[in-house]
């Protein structure tokens, strides 16, 4: 079973390729740009096992060069920076819109049997009480999240009106080894190593549901292979934790004083509490395996180990 993974240098698609390259059922190829978060050296392990094209998910010639041949498209491929976002909300139209759109397009072409598509807990918007099931309106906050809530309306209505074989997943807030250091965990713990200020934004005690990368990567494949088409799966952690609980975590870990904690102007549009409820995908047999702790603990190793690689 050949399987198109675009994406797959970034931080989940990485794991993701990782996971599934342990499974020699799979012949696996890799599509991914190579922009600032992608990274070649996140593939070293897995690189003899697998093809790798450098591309873009907009360019029509490699996609169809890529996908002619292949069974199923995963698709990771997304700009996900909130803050860039708002600074430069274009990008991410172009490559979480339109960049979808050219996938779904190839993948009627090509009669591939299964597309995913890879979404986040960001488009349902914030929530004070309860969680968000798959039923939930979206209602971003973020150019970022506005732009794969048009991705995701656009993977249904593939399938509504073309019958594309689709399935979205939305996980919430992932965490662990090989993820770009632009992102709250990996950032505190890089500046807390090197004695610089963890930047908290406004009175840190925005809220969101963490999951271990690993736990995502198996709760993407149930999908994948057991997911109904057309359906979405909330994939969350059960770890709901404010992000300065997070910060003073990292720094108990790493032995660092709370007086590098900086607390800053908070961000535009900034939502207070994402929760998602995964009980839909827990009926395919997907449960997180990780516990939260022991998976921060390995985290920290990981960016001690490997961080001047990043």
């Amino acid at each position: 079973m050949k399987i198109m993974i675009t994406g797959g240098a970034g931080f989940i698609g990485s794991n993701f390729v990782h996971h599934i390259s342990k499974n020699d059922d799979y012949e696996v190829v890799v599509l991914d740009k190579l922009t600032y978060a992608g990274n070649m050296d996140n593939l070293k392990e897995v690189r003899d096992g697998i093809e790798f094209v450098e591309g873009d998910i907009k360019d029509e010639e490699v996609v169809s060069r890529v996908m002619k041949d292949c069974d199923m498209v995963v698709n990771f491929a997304a700009e996900t920076h909130v803050d860039v976002s708002i600074e430069d909300p274009g990008i991410f139209i172009e490559s979480n819109v339109k960049g979808t759109y050219n996938l779904l397009e190839h993948v009627r072409k090509y009669d591939v049997e299964r597309y995913l598509q890879i979404s986040t807990d960001e488009v349902y918007g914030s929530i004070d009480e309860g969680s968000f099931t798959e039923e939930s309106n979206l209602d971003p906050s973020s150019p970022y999240s506005a732009s794969k809530a048009g991705g995701d309306l656009l993977v249904s209505a593939y399938w509504k009106t073309y019958d594309t074989p689709v399935i979205t997943t939305r996980s919430s807030n992932n965490f662990g080894p090989r993820q770009y250091p632009e992102k709250l965990i990996p950032l505190f713990i890089m500046n807390a190593m090197q004695d610089k200020p963890l930047p908290v934004y406004g009175d840190g005690k925005n809220v969101r549901d963490w999951i271990y990368v690993m736990d995502n990567c198996k709760g993407i494949e149930v999908a994948l292979l057991k997911g109904k088409l057309g359906e979405v799966y909330n994939i969350g952690g059960g770890n709901e934790k404010n992000n300065l609980e997070i910060t003073n975590l990292i720094l108990d870990i790493l032995g660092k004083p709370e007086s590098l904690v900086t607390f800053v102007e908070d961000r535009l549009g900034h939502d207070r509490r994402y929760s998602l409820d995964s009980s839909k995908i827990m009926k395919l047999g997907w449960r997180p395996e990780f516990s939260f702790e022991k998976a921060m603990l390995e985290t920290v190793e990981w960016y001690k180990t490997n961080f001047l690689e990043v």
